[in-house]
C-alpha cells in the first residue's frame, strides 16, 4: 500500500544495482546495454538515507562512455540482493520479492555534494577509497524522473519523486 516508501526501503538496503544504458559501442550502438554498478543512498542502518542513488564512477567504464554521449538510463534494484527473498524462498522474479525500476538520468555530483556522495558510498564499500588514483573515478548521482514498483501481483505502481523524497523508508 506504501510504494512510495517501498522505493525507498529497497533502495537503501540494496548495495549494487543494474544500471541500462543505450550503448555506443561498436556492435551494439543504440541496443540497451545493462550494467552492474555498486550504489547507495547514505550508510547503512535505520537511518533511512537519502534517496539518491550515488555512483563512483570513472570514464573508462563502458556504461559511463555511453552515458557521455546520452546520460538517460535506467536502474533496477531488487530485495533478491538482501537474504530477505531467499529466507521467505521468494524466486527473484516473483513479485513479492519487490524490486524497483527508475529512470532517470546519470549526472556528476557539485562540490557541495560530494561529500555526502563519498561518505554514502565509502561507509557501505569501503574497498572504493583504494581503487586506482590513475582512472580518474568521480561521484555520480541518479537524477530520478520516474518510478516503478513492483511489490505485489497485480502489476507495477507508479510513484513519483515527490511522492518518493517525502517519505522515509
Amino acid at each position: 500500500e506504501e510504494a512510495a516508501r517501498m522505493a525507498r526501503f529497497v533502495l537503501h538496503n540494496c548495495d549494487w544495482g543494474a544500471l541500462a544504458t543505450l550503448s555506443t559501442q561498436a556492435g551494439l550502438r543504440g541496443r540497451p546495454f545493462a550494467n552492474i554498478f555498486s550504489l547507495s543512498d547514505g550508510p547503512p542502518g535505520p537511518a533511512g538515507g537519502s534517496g539518491v542513488p550515488y555512483l563512483y564512477l570513472t570514464d573508462m567504464e563502458i556504461s559511463v562512455q555511453d552515458l557521455e554521449i546520452n546520460s538517460n538510463a535506467s536502474l533496477t534494484v531488487s530485495l533478491a540482493q538482501t537474504p530477505y527473498c531467499k529466507k521467505h524462498r521468494y524466486d527473484p522474479q516473483n513479485p513479492l520479492c519487490a524490486h524497483i525500476i527508475f529512470c532517470g538520468s546519470i549526472v556528476k555530483v557539485n562540490d557541495s555534494e560530494a561529500g555526502l556522495a563519498k561518505k554514502a558510498l565509502f561507509s557501505r564499500h569501503p574497498e572504493m577509497e583504494s581503487w586506482p588514483k590513475d582512472h580518474n573515478w568521480f561521484f555520480a548521482k541518479f537524477n530520478i524522473t520516474n518510478i516503478w514498483v513492483l511489490d505485489y501481483f497485480g502489476g507495477l505502481k507508479i510513484v513519483t519523486p515527490e511522492e518518493y523524497y517525502s517519505v522515509k523508508p
